[in-house]
């Protein structure tokens, strides 16, 4: 009987079920992962609300796991280190076609024909999502043998909140001594909280409406931090942002966007200065509509920059600075949960932080098959 692997699908909103599904034969070079750890990522939670209508499919892409099986013509990573079954491996969530004008440009996130990283599990290779046992590694990824000891907890979530907002802080082009904000101190706000201090940069400001994030974006190099709840008027958030950042600045260097919600649009970039670049990260859901007076963009200088995926060479980047900070920051130790994959429902549950008194202890959860 052909193998098996058991998958969360999204069937409705805000519920999973378990299924089997086929595991799908390995092409000749690609490399079939078990699943060891897949993190619930903000963008996870938006499709489990339902903001994201993608339903029949296997979700959860901020993982890590150890190689299964290899095709017939795999037998190095992209760093041409040896690679062999049951080596653990982190891998780029996204496959580009290497063919198209902005792959041959080395433009890999821009790809137009990136492979779906979320299918229906009736379409081949069935389990392509995190939450499952397997994911197919498809030929053209990039994958990344890994000699660490740090935990799985620890790496689960390098595939995608740290390389991605490193990817939106290399493209803002950030300097030593800048100014930077961070809407949202989440898992890639806490991530990019210590990458930015990692380059210089300061003053660092958090803002969120969870304390206990906002205690660890002081712990991750953040200088000051806002909470929503007891400064509620963005008005007199952008004041106390424009006070903080000084040196004879008119506003911040940088904001990076990675709550996820349009409406922090507008005050983000209230609180630029002119030339300033404002990184969107987090409005991943389809008619994010908010409403801005361009005007005020043209005539302000600022420059809007979006982020989606990351250069694949941030992976082991980013694998290199959780390493050397590993004493420096928390960012290790970011799970504060763990979950089996039958519980991935309750997983959902605990982690859920968005509304009216709404709040949690999760600062990362991770799912575990």
């Amino acid at each position: 009987m052909a193998e098996r692997g058991r998958a969360a699908v999204l069937v409705e909103d805000y519920r999973f079920a378990i299924r089997e599904l086929p595991v799908p034969e390995v092409e000749p070079e690609g490399i079939l992962v078990k699943v060891t750890g897949c993190g619930v990522c903000g963008s996870d939670l938006h499709l489990w609300r339902g903001d994201i209508q993608m339903h029949g499919c296997v979700h959860g892409h901020e993982l890590v796991g150890r190689v299964h099986s290899m095709g017939s013509r795999v037998s190095t990573d992209c760093l041409e280190r040896p690679l062999k079954e049951g080596d653990r491996v982190i891998f780029s969530y996204y496959t580009p076609c290497h063919r198209c004008y902005h792959c041959i440009r080395g433009e890999f996130t821009d790809c137009l024909h990136n492979f779906e990283i979320v299918r229906p599990v009736e379409e081949w290779p069935y389990c392509h999502g995190g939450f499952s046992d397997y994911w197919y590694v498809r030929p053209g990824s990039f994958v990344f043998r890994v000699d660490s000891d740090l935990s799985d907890d620890a790496l689960t979530s390098v595939n995608c909140a740290a390389a991605t907002v490193m990817e939106g802080i290399e493209r803002s082009d950030l300097r030593a001594g800048d100014a930077v904000v961070f809407q949202g101190a989440g898992g890639l706000g806490l991530y990019g909280i210590a990458y930015a201090r990692e380059r210089g940069a300061g003053p660092i400001i958090a803002i969120d409406g969870q304390q206990p994030r906002l205690e660890l974006a002081r712990r991750c190099g953040a200088d000051h931090t806002i909470d929503i709840n007891e400064i509620p008027d963005p008005q007199d958030r952008i004041a106390q942002v424009k006070e903080w950042v000084g040196g004879g600045r008119s506003g911040a260097d940088t904001v990076v966007e990675v709550v996820g919600f349009p409406g922090v649009v507008p005050e983000g970039l209230e609180m630029l200065r002119p030339g300033g670049r404002y990184i969107e990260i987090g409005n991943i859901s389809r008619e994010s509509m908010v409403e801005i007076d361009i005007n005020r963009v043209l005539h302000g200088i600022k420059y809007i920059v979006p982020v989606s995926f990351y250069s694949p060479r941030l992976l082991p980047a980013a694998l290199e600075m959780l390493e050397r900070t590993r004493h420096r920051y928390p960012l290790a130790d970011l799970i504060s949960h763990s979950f089996g994959l039958e519980e991935i429902n309750t997983a959902f549950e605990t982690a859920e932080w968005f509304g009216q008194d709404r709040t949690t202890a999760v600062t990362r959860a991770v799912v575990k098959p």
